[in-house]
């Protein structure tokens, strides 16, 4: 099995990271401003990311900047213009894009691909998913798989609020799904 790791960085959102394995995405990790690191010695700072959003502290291990990738044509390269392009504000069809979809149990996985069929600008509300992949009543069941989620943005869990409001977004925050429902067009932004 094949496995790339790339760190992107996305214009006004910071740095991001992707994994492929076998022409899918298999993790996703949304851009988040990170402290560059400067080299030994005070010099400029390194393009290389301090640390990743799942492996804080860590260094580069095992991250490969965009730059190091950019020079192939490959499906990684791919991806990362078009997760840019999504955070610069143009419309990608990321939901196009092969995903890793194996998850636990039937209903999970049917849940990911429901929630890949809510266009951009659209939300649905907890309740609603659990009714479009099969359970009707499993709105919490659905809230669990949201806060899971390793594939953020390709299955859009932002695009799922509470019943009476914006609803959480793990340790990203409301004000960054507030953001991403802006930059997708959503009317009210909840």
């Amino acid at each position: 099995m094949a496995v790339t790791q790339v760190a992107y960085e996305a214009e006004g959102w910071g740095v991001g990271e992707l994994v492929v394995a076998d022409g899918r995405v298999v993790w996703h990790e949304l851009p988040w401003p990170r402290p560059q690191r400067r080299e030994p010695g005070g010099s400029a700072p390194s393009k290389t990311p301090s640390q990743t959003p799942t492996h804080p502290g860590q260094g580069a291990r095992a991250v490969v900047s965009e730059e190091a990738s950019a020079g192939s044509r490959g499906f990684v390269t791919e991806v990362v213009q078009m997760l840019q392009a999504y955070f610069a504000g143009r419309r990608v069809p990321l939901e196009d894009v092969p995903v890793d979809l194996d998850y636990e149990t039937p209903f999970l996985t049917q849940c990911a691909r429901a929630l890949r069929t809510i266009p951009r600008g659209e939300v649905v509300t907890y309740g609603e998913l659990a009714a479009l992949a099969g359970a009707p009543g499993a709105a919490r069941a659905v809230g669990s798989f949201c806060a899971r989620s390793h594939l953020s943005i390709f299955v859009p869990c932002h695009r799922v609020v509470s019943a009476g409001g914006l609803g959480q977004y793990g340790s990203y925050g409301t004000a960054y799904k507030r953001r991403l429902l802006d930059l997708e067009g959503h009317a009210d932004a909840v």
